[in-house]
């Protein structure tokens, strides 16, 4: 059982029943993502269009695939044909692109608004208190279903630092869920990370975005 599998495996028997797990792969290759797949995780989150593009050649429809990066409205043309789910939508004009682009797809493509729930100047995201309002906006779309929220939280060594910008994503999770908008399914939490997953998962999160807890330290890193 090579290490990626152990560690998939481990993963998952800690997980509780209804979370799901997206296995985050920037910089991976292939051979890991397929690797992956094989020990029994399903869901691949991609941050770069150009990476998603060449792994995507090798592994194809054998995952599911999560747009979790900033998404540029250039790059819409190429992430809608082979993305299931993009995470990042922070704005109502990216919102129409896409949409613009699932219909020339004949798809109906899945997001989750991102949300900025520390107010960081330095991240992506939707401020907390504009969330209801970009719902309400992007909610008619024909060829988009907004079905959740996702949040990033800090990139601090401590998880219960990332504890408060959960439980303030989910309040706003439960708030628009209340408010039973039609054509919107409240129905993914998308938080935490490979430090912060089971604090992510005590405040209500049902999925998590793992990456070096199932592949390893990268050999390079970006951020």
């Amino acid at each position: 059982m090579g290490k990626i599998t152990e560690n998939v495996k481990r993963l998952l028997s800690e997980v509780p029943e209804g979370v799901e797990v997206v296995a985050a792969a920037k910089t991976r290759t292939a051979d890991e993502i397929l690797e992956v797949l094989d020990a029994g995780i399903s869901k691949i989150g991609e941050n770069y269009v150009q990476e998603a593009l060449t792994v995507y050649e090798s592994v194809g429809k054998k995952a599911q695939w999560h747009f979790i990066g900033h998404l540029q409205s250039n790059k819409v043309v190429q992430v809608v044909p082979i993305f299931d789910m993009i995470e990042t939508v922070d704005s109502a004009k990216l919102a129409r692109k896409i949409d613009k682009y699932a219909k020339l797809n004949n798809k109906i493509m899945s997001i989750l608004i991102e949300v900025n729930s520390g107010r960081e100047p330095q991240k992506n995201g939707v401020m907390p208190e504009d969330v209801e309002n970009l719902v309400r906006e992007i909610a008619p779309l024909s060829h988009t279903k907004l079905l959740g929220l996702m949040t990033m939280g800090p990139f601090t060594g401590d998880p219960e630092d990332a504890r408060p910008y959960f439980v303030e994503t989910r309040r706003i999770f439960d708030h628009i869920k209340s408010l039973q908008i039609p054509h919107v399914d409240m129905k993914y939490l998308s938080m935490g990370m490979s430090n912060s997953y089971k604090v992510a998962i005590e405040e209500g999160a049902n999925v998590i975005r793992v990456g070096t807890k199932l592949f390893g330290e990268r050999a390079c890193k970006y951020e």
